[in-house]
């Protein structure tokens, strides 16, 4: 079953040699930095941006701004420390890098109201906050970044980041875009029931049937890593084992909280209505 869900995104061998967006697959002892000058100048562009729009606040929030410094830092560390290279080898580490951008880099840059902050950079004195006030915002988050997280943990897209500049950073977009959006929806209805509900039990269930499949497949489905894991200690299908491990652990346990919490509230609000008054919106 395992093999039938992914061998229609079966990877293609390519002919022509290609070095990986991080660089060469390293081995132990020669993991290297990311030092792209371009992603680094965005990256410090952003942090400068951001304290800019935050010296226009007339009282700027210090938890929110230290929020979104430490989110945006941990995005930089996945993206440029040796973590990025150590990707190219080990399908575990690429894990690890997409379950710190979105499991907590996400929700903390979130946190720190970047749009909002932004804005007060724009000319014409910009409206302060920003709001997104679809009702369905929270089921298109959870199903975008239910999307976004399978199609790159398939062979063919997930192979093809290791191919192409663009497919990488599609990946990384995409994922880590969705992820922002998740948080958002959840955040900005922090009261509501439902949403919770939503957002907590549907993640954990989509993120734990997909790590499930990778602990349990019986071959490797990585091209990519077949001759790379070894220097390592680990052979494909082990090195795939750990990434579904570290996918379903904190991400399944992460969601599974905020529902569980959610659905306690749901239960507590029921008895406090039947009673005439109403604490929670569900």
């Amino acid at each position: 079953m395992v093999d039938a869900i992914f061998l229609s995104a079966e990877p293609r061998m390519s002919a022509t040699p290609y070095i990986p967006y991080c660089g060469s697959p390293p081995v132990p002892g020669q993991l290297t930095w990311n030092t792209d000058p371009a992603l680094i100048a965005i990256m410090s562009g952003v942090i400068a941006l951001y304290a800019l729009g935050r010296r226009k606040q007339e009282r700027p929030d210090r938890y929110r701004q230290s929020c979104f410094y430490v989110g945006w830092i941990l995005v930089a560390a996945a993206l440029i420390s040796p973590l990025c290279n150590l990707s190219v080898a080990l399908f575990s580490a690429r894990v690890t890098q997409h379950m710190v951008l979105t499991l907590i880099a996400a929700p903390l840059v979130v946190l720190g109201r970047p749009g909002e902050v932004l804005l007060r950079l724009l000319p014409n004195r910009a409206p302060a906050n920003i709001s997104l006030q679809s009702g369905a915002l929270p089921a298109i988050a959870t199903v975008s970044f239910a999307i976004s997280l399978w199609v790159w943990h398939l062979p063919g897209p997930y192979d093809l980041t290791l191919q192409s500049d663009l497919a990488y950073w599609a990946m990384h977009l995409t994922i880590f875009g969705t992820a922002l959006l998740l948080w958002y929806a959840l955040f900005e209805r922090l009261g509501c029931i439902s949403i919770a509900l939503l957002v907590g039990f549907g993640t954990t269930v989509q993120m734990s049937l997909l790590s499930a499949l990778l602990t349990s497949a019986p071959r490797p489905l990585f091209s990519s890593h077949f001759g790379t894991t070894w220097p390592w200690g680990l052979s494909p299908v082990e090195d795939q084992q750990l990434g579904g491990l570290i996918m379903w652990v904190p991400g399944g346990t992460l969601f599974t909280v905020i529902g569980v919490v959610a659905f306690g509230a749901w239960l507590r609000a029921l008895s406090v209505q039947a009673d005439g008054t109403k604490l929670y919106k569900p």
